[in-house]
């Protein structure tokens, strides 16, 4: 019997993994993502399986429109040696905030933050959780 399905590699899903997070930290949708870059949606939907892979120029596009260095893509990767390359003390807080959107409340209160745009709003929204955080570690 031929195997005629390919298993998407695991850097590929990861880098599609880190788009998805990224575009969803932003709270942008597949479409707009995939406007901005002349695709379609279902084509971003393969990017972040991982089932087709993305390419140079088309990660550096990525990149420019979600705001972040192509490196972000892949931080935390399959294989990739902890102390091997400079960075690493950035790594565990990007675990940490990569576990926090991966939850439903982390994804929605992100999602509900960046649609506040005055800056004083937002800054009373972190004082706010601030305070809380320390009532609850007060109790």
């Amino acid at each position: 019997m031929i195997e005629n399905k390919k298993k998407p590699n695991p850097i590929d899903i990861h880098v599609g993994s880190r788009i998805r997070l990224r575009r969803t930290m932003l709270g942008m949708s597949q479409e707009k993502l995939g406007e901005s870059l002349g695709i379609t949606f279902q084509q971003i939907q393969k990017y972040e399986k991982g089932t087709n892979r993305v390419g140079a120029s088309r990660l550096q596009n990525i990149s420019s429109i979600l705001n972040v260095p192509v490196s972000f893509f892949f931080e935390d990767a399959p294989g990739e040696h902890s102390g091997s390359i400079g960075g690493m003390a950035e790594a565990s807080s990007s675990n940490y905030v990569v576990d926090f959107l991966s939850s439903s409340e982390g994804l929605q209160l992100n999602r509900a933050f960046v649609k506040i745009s005055d800056p004083k709003v937002r800054r009373k929204v972190v004082e706010l959780v601030k305070a809380l955080a320390a009532e609850a570690d007060a109790d």
